[in-house]
């Protein structure tokens, strides 16, 4: 009787001994997994919220800038000045009229993305249904975007499957807007004069993991005019405006 009783204790010990290397095996597997995973898996997801976040980025910034360009009267933001023969001698900025709307545009653009970052999705300053393929509930919290895990499958099948990883984006640096001209000759004796407004901005991806900076720039054309005269040996090319922001650290 006692013998049968060791031998089970024995055994016991044996299969406890087997049940905690399979567990601790086990558990040394999911923690290479999971590290593995992470290593190919942020990468993919990184570039797929830059790549989210710069379209939701340009796509506020033209929203923005396009409903203010109705109110501007472009012929009161250069002057032209011409030879005693007709020819353009110069191309040169209003300064007045462009400092005041390249702070306008730069006041704006920081506006409508601060009100994206914080979730105020009522403060943003964009034509209506401006955002219509985006979950408002979700910028409503701050959340720019998900992102379902099974993007990292590369697989389409898979795509929209698993939970998602939710985006957020924070300002940091400065808003930089320039306004740029660019001249070139138009038919006969004339000069097509175009206008843009280019505008810079720099932000931080934040996943719940991991973050990356990103630097967005987009040109918005403003006017494009004809001018009669052939086109100037000099002209200005232009103008800068920085946004006052303090960076984050």
């Amino acid at each position: 009787m006692r013998m049968n009783l060791k031998r089970q204790k024995k055994k016991k010990k044996k299969i406890l001994k087997i049940v905690i290397m399979i567990v601790i095996l086990l558990t040394i597997m999911i923690i290479v997994f999971i590290k593995h995973y992470s290593q190919k898996s942020l990468p993919i997801l990184l570039s797929y919220a830059e790549t989210e976040t710069k379209k939701l980025t340009i796509l506020i910034i033209n929203k923005a800038v396009t409903k203010e360009i109705s109110n501007i009267e472009t012929d009161e933001l250069f002057n032209i000045i011409y030879s005693p023969d007709g020819d353009i001698q110069m191309v040169d900025f209003n300064s007045q009229n462009t400092t005041k709307i390249l702070s306008m545009m730069t006041s704006l653009v920081e506006l409508n993305l601060r009100a994206i970052e914080e979730g105020k999705i009522d403060m943003l300053e964009l034509p209506d249904n401006s955002l219509e393929s985006y979950n408002m509930d979700l910028l409503a919290k701050g959340i720019v975007f998900e992102i379902p895990l099974g993007v990292v499958t590369d697989s389409s099948l898979l795509y929209n499957l698993g939970p998602k990883v939710p985006v957020r984006l924070s300002l940091i640096g400065d808003v930089s807007t320039n306004f740029k001209t660019e001249i070139e000759e138009y038919g006969i004796n004339s000069a097509l004069l175009k206008l843009m407004i280019d505008i810079e901005v720099t932000t931080r991806i934040i996943l719940p993991v991991v973050s990356d900076e990103i630097t967005i720039d987009c040109s918005i054309p403003i006017a494009i005019k004809i001018i009669q005269g052939k086109i100037p040996e000099y002209y200005i090319n232009g103008l800068t405006t920085r946004s006052n922001m303090i960076e984050e650290k």
